[in-house]
């Protein structure tokens, strides 16, 4: 398998990628208006391939506070997501999903646990649509979830994955007016290959 360039990536890639939000964006659309028994509006994802040290910048700089639900990737890829939603966004969640307000970034388990459900089902949405397009079997690990400074949450995947492959794919998403999330998927380069390899690029 020829070693891929992920500096001259070419249109129909990037096509690909906006398919893969877009189709993501709608599962997960649906899913949380079962979750959250109310109506969703969803708008076009931005999809963009970023280096690691981008990222904070592009969501607002990396002091801002944000919550991060991250998740390993498995199957026949590897990596790493991470959802991150800004704590105003988050507490908008939680008081649609539990009726109560969030007190500013100091989370009850409960509403955690809520929390890593809507990172489980909006990661599942997008795996699934990058299964779909690929024909590759793909599934997410366990959430964990923290809040924290962007800069200190975008560090995780960064150390473990920004070894092997400093491209990641990123999928701005906003679901209501105001309501902002950013989907992230840190494959390593091996897997970025297999799912090149498999859309036939």
């Amino acid at each position: 398998m020829a070693k891929i360039d992920l500096d001259h990536l070419n249109q129909e890639y990037f096509d690909v990628l906006r398919e893969i939000g877009n189709i993501g964006t709608g599962n997960a659309t649906t899913a949380l208006a079962k979750m959250l028994d109310c109506k969703v509006d969803m708008y076009v994802p931005q999809v963009k391939l970023l280096e690691f040290s981008e990222v904070g910048n592009v969501i607002g700089g990396e002091e801002l506070l944000m919550v991060g639900i991250y998740l390993g990737v498995q199957g026949e890829i590897s990596g790493s997501i991470l959802f991150m939603l800004e704590i105003s966004s988050a507490q908008k969640l939680i008081q649609l999903l539990l009726g109560c307000d969030s007190d500013n970034g100091h989370l009850s388990e409960m509403e955690e646990s809520a929390l890593k459900e809507i990172g489980n089902i909006i990661s599942a949405s997008y795996l699934n649509s990058l299964s779909t397009l690929t024909g590759l079997s793909i599934y997410p690990t366990v959430p964990a979830l923290s809040v924290d400074m962007a800069g200190a949450i975008l560090s995780v995947p960064a150390i473990v994955y920004g070894t092997m492959a400093d491209k990641l794919l990123m999928i701005q998403t906003q679901f209501f007016d105001g309501l902002n999330g950013y989907f992230i998927l840190a494959p390593d380069l091996e897997s970025y290959e297999k799912i090149l390899s498999s859309l036939g690029m």
